[in-house]
């Protein structure tokens, strides 16, 4: 195995549009750095408003110079919500040069073919091999188990204008300006996964490591790295170890997206996590999606200084 830093060249500027996220306020006052969007526009209150779901979208731009890269990390879980507010947001969907799939479950591939069929160029799909694994599940306390769609088919998206780009190991896109992780390295003790999520394997059912979970990577001139996780099932603290291994670089200026930590069995983990994220001394902090109410709190209070409350429409500009 080749341990050789990945070459992921920095960017001046990097945005992050929220296309959707599990929370909406359209009162939240912008800052410095984070963008809200108009409540009116033309001195008129708009008649439509966006959507929030169970789900995570975002549409992630970097700059360099004059170079522009434009990607969509994840697809919500509806057929609804992103198509809505890619049309309120007013996004040309034309300049996505790449999907990437942080994996396969729902409530990040929803829309996916929707925007394929409003996409008129040949463009690359970034996932995780594993992330056509099918069928899963979900246990529940009596025992019984609940069947999850199945949004990604194969079959069906070899008809489609991308190019299925598969890879366990680490991938650069947009002229090597992000990195997309590949399978992250779990090796903190504390993280470990989803106890509820099942698979079927050899006929037999067994626990889902969701090993096709991972994250995008970016290098931010002078400030260090912006780690954006879809729903961090390798762990969030992991995953921001395998970025600064994978790249060599060792600052982090910025964590963002599902951290995964809602529900009694992730509370547990609230004080290890946060005390590990510590150490990474992150400028800012943005969680999202299934991060949960409870550690999202928690983590508005233990990074005071670097928190910023999500919301879908807010675009976050990080320079």
């Amino acid at each position: 195995m080749n341990n050789s830093p990945v070459s992921l060249k920095a960017v001046d500027r990097v945005e992050i549009l929220t296309l959707i996220d599990n929370y909406v306020d359209l009162l939240l006052p912008s800052t410095d750095i984070m963008t809200r969007p108009p409540l009116a526009k033309e001195g008129k209150v708009q008649s439509d408003t966006l959507l929030a779901e169970h789900g995570l979208s975002l549409l992630v731009t970097v700059f360099h110079g004059e170079e522009k890269h434009i990607i969509l990390l994840d697809t919500g879980y509806t057929k609804v919500g992103v198509l809505h507010n890619l049309e309120q947001l007013a996004v040309n969907v034309e300049e996505i040069e790449a999907i990437v799939l942080s994996h396969g479950h729902m409530d990040h591939t929803g829309s996916l073919n929707g925007i394929l069929d409003k996409i008129p160029g040949r463009i690359p799909l970034v996932l995780h091999p594993g992330a056509f694994i099918y069928p899963r599940y979900t246990s529940t306390p009596d025992g019984s188990r609940r069947l999850w769609p199945r949004t990604l088919v194969r079959d069906d998206l070899e008809q489609k204008n991308i190019e299925i780009v598969e890879s366990k190991t680490p991938t650069l896109i947009a002229d090597d300006k992000i990195m997309v992780t590949g399978e992250v390295e779990r090796i903190t003790k504390f993280e470990k996964g989803m106890p509820n999520a099942l698979v079927e394997k050899d006929g037999k059912i067994v626990q889902d490591p969701i090993i096709d979970d991972q994250a995008i990577v970016i290098n931010l001139t002078g400030k260090g790295l912006v780690i954006i996780s879809g729903c961090a099932h390798a762990g969030i603290v992991n995953t921001v170890m395998f970025a600064k291994k994978t790249t060599d670089e060792q600052n982090v200026h910025a964590i963002a997206g599902g951290f995964h930590l809602s529900g009694p069995f992730f509370e547990k983990i609230h004080d290890e996590t946060i005390q590990e994220l510590k150490k990474f001394d992150p400028d800012v902090m943005l969680p999202m999606h299934c991060t949960g109410w409870k550690a999202i709190q928690r983590i508005s209070e233990e990074f005071s200084s670097g928190f910023l409350l999500n919301s879908v429409g807010s675009k976050m500009t990080l320079s």
